[in-house]
């Protein structure tokens, strides 16, 4: 039942001003249009750069060469402008050529102009046209390579000039190129982030529709044949019964597995933890009705391992010694700071005295299995128990084990 659907894409008015073959290349990549909408500042900082040239390039020391360098910016920037928008630009490979790039085109300034002209101009290829790097760095990497990038290009305006300027209220420039940076860097992760939640919801939608269906399909034919079985087995009796049995168990498995609900990317637990609270609702069966909040109980994964050894062996306690009619229900509560998994049964109880008995006699099963495991993660075990009332087990384990050992509790109701 998993979905290959992606988030759909709606093109706005600036991409449009891109062909639909170049706009379906990246439609996947949620900072597709934020890519696109760089690329239409990169010509417009561009047309910027060459007004520029042109008005200042007879005043330079060596004019031929800044236009043979300018050339080169120019033929470079068309090659970077199509990576970007068809996508296979999008890596540190291509947006490290660029900064670097931008770096050398900055610092060529000291070379094609006097210092007199350094001193009253900004770098001939202009600092509008080289934050195209920073806006690449951005997009890629987020808000701290963007920023990176920023520092990158301001600092070398400054190793031009010879000086650093901290008066950012007569030349805010580099403030300006960090917070650029930093500006669409945010935007960039925050699209990410955005377009995985809702990917995610809508694969979460596609699978509960499909699980609706065969649900339907399922109920409409297959459980109500179980259900027939069940039911004229038991009728006929005999050798019939037991077929009637084993019918009735499978439609509630199959009832129980229809009813669960899916997992879903955001419930998995961080790596080295385990979801405790999905890990007992599979102990689920006939004879054991599980509990738990809707939500992932997070624990590391050797605590949860030993919580379930426990309950694991309540369980088989109950089956062995409650009574063939006995019901076992399991119960599990997250309180923050500790979790408390309750395990009842209904069956015939403990004789009082009778865990001293077993204890005298060697056997030590309750001591090690259960109360040893609890007591080792710093938490402790209570038992409530009495002739003809059941067993129930409380198990209170801190998310953060202390360095005390627990105590187990026997009682009488």
């Amino acid at each position: 039942m998993s979905s290959s659907r992606s988030v759909p894409v709606t093109p706005t008015d600036v991409d449009r001003l891109f062909p639909s073959r170049l706009r379906s290349l990246d439609d996947n990549d949620p900072v597709g249009p934020l890519w696109r909408a760089a690329q239409i500042f990169r010509l417009a900082s561009f047309c910027y750069a060459l007004g520029f040239q042109i008005a200042i390039n007879n005043d330079l020391v060596r004019p031929g060469l800044t236009w043979v360098l300018f050339a080169l910016m120019a033929i470079a920037n068309v090659w970077w402008s199509i990576g970007y928008v068809a996508g296979f630009g999008r890596n540190w490979w291509f947006v490290g050529s660029e900064i670097a790039v931008s770096v050398v085109m900055i610092l060529s300034t000291s070379y094609v102009a006097d210092a007199a002209w350094v001193a009253g101009n900004q770098p001939w290829p202009t600092t509008l046209w080289m934050t195209n790097c920073v806006l690449s760095a951005a997009l890629l990497g987020g808000s701290l390579y963007g920023m990176a990038a920023g520092a990158a290009i301001g600092a070398s305006t400054f190793v031009v000039k010879n000086y650093i300027v901290w008066n950012f209220g007569r030349n805010a420039t580099f403030l300006l190129l960090i917070m650029t940076g930093m500006a669409l860097g945010l935007a960039a992760t925050r699209a990410r982030v955005t377009h995985a939640r809702l990917s995610a919801a809508i694969r979460s939608a596609a699978e509960a529709s499909e699980r609706e269906r065969l649900a339907r399909e399922v109920h409409d034919g297959v459980l109500q044949v179980l259900a027939l079985v069940a039911r004229r087995g038991s009728e006929i009796g005999g050798e019939t019964a037991e077929l009637a049995r084993l019918a009735a168990e499978q439609e509630q498995r199959l009832r129980r597995l229809i009813a669960a609900q899916p997992a879903t990317p955001a419930d998995d637990p961080p790596a080295g933890e385990q979801d405790l609270a999905a890990a007992l609702r599979a102990l689920g069966s006939d004879a054991v009705s599980v509990s738990t909040p809707p939500d992932a109980v997070a624990l590391p994964a050797e605590a949860a391992a030993e919580i379930l050894a426990a309950v694991g062996n309540i369980l088989h306690n109950a089956e062995l010694h409650a009574g063939p009619d006995a019901h076992s229900y399991v119960l599990l509560e997250d309180l923050d700071d500790e979790v408390i998994v309750s395990v009842r049964d209904t069956g015939i109880g403990i004789a009082p005295g009778r865990l001293e008995q077993a204890r005298a006699e060697g056997r030590m099963g309750i001591d090690r299995s259960i109360i040893g495991r609890i007591d080792d993660l710093g938490g402790h075990a209570r038992l409530h128990t009495a002739p003809g009332a059941g067993t129930e087990w409380e198990l209170t384990i801190p998310r953060d084990p202390v360095a005390h050992r627990g105590t187990t509790e026997e009682t009488t109701r």
